[in-house]
């Protein structure tokens, strides 16, 4: 009987360790130095910088990437298909919700916040200083202007 205990307690301690040595395999650091920033995507206004730290956001699953915008860039109001979850790293990003670009009503919103916008929730940004915001979320992400002549893609 002590055998057969200890069988099933082997048992239930590697079921639980699974799950952790399989998460730690594919474990992703990325310090500060090491973002490797690039052009931003074509679905943004020209300026922005991008930096894809885990995962591929035009696909199915999570992923984390950082925008750096710069000071005086705005983002049109838009939608996303999925649930949109920010963290401002630096700088501070202007929100304002609806579907007009009324800065009146956006709110201030400084580094070190969090934000969560569910699908099809209309909004914009504006952005008085450098920012860096970084969009933790599940793919793939996508963005609808509300206007169509906004979307940068179909400007010449």
């Amino acid at each position: 009987m002590k055998v057969a205990s200890l069988l099933a307690v082997g048992w239930i301690v590697s079921c639980a360790i699974a799950p952790f040595a399989s998460a730690e395999d594919a474990r992703t650091v990325i310090t500060p130095s090491e973002v490797k920033w690039g052009p931003g995507p074509k679905t943004l206004p020209a300026g922005a910088q991008l930096a894809i730290l885990y995962g591929d956001p035009t696909k199915e699953g999570p992923f984390a990437l950082r925008l750096k915008l710069p000071a005086g860039y705005a983002i049109a109001p838009h939608t996303h298909p999925g649930l949109e979850v920010d963290t401002v790293i630096s700088g501070t990003v202007n929100l304002g919700m609806g579907e007009t670009a009324d800065r009146s009503t956006a709110k201030a919103i400084p580094a070190g916040s969090y934000f969560a916008l569910p699908p099809g929730m209309a909004h914009f940004a504006y952005f008085d200083e450098e920012t860096v915001l970084q969009l933790t979320t599940n793919g793939p992400w996508g963005i609808k202007y509300i206007n169509p002549a906004d979307d940068p893609r179909k400007t010449k």
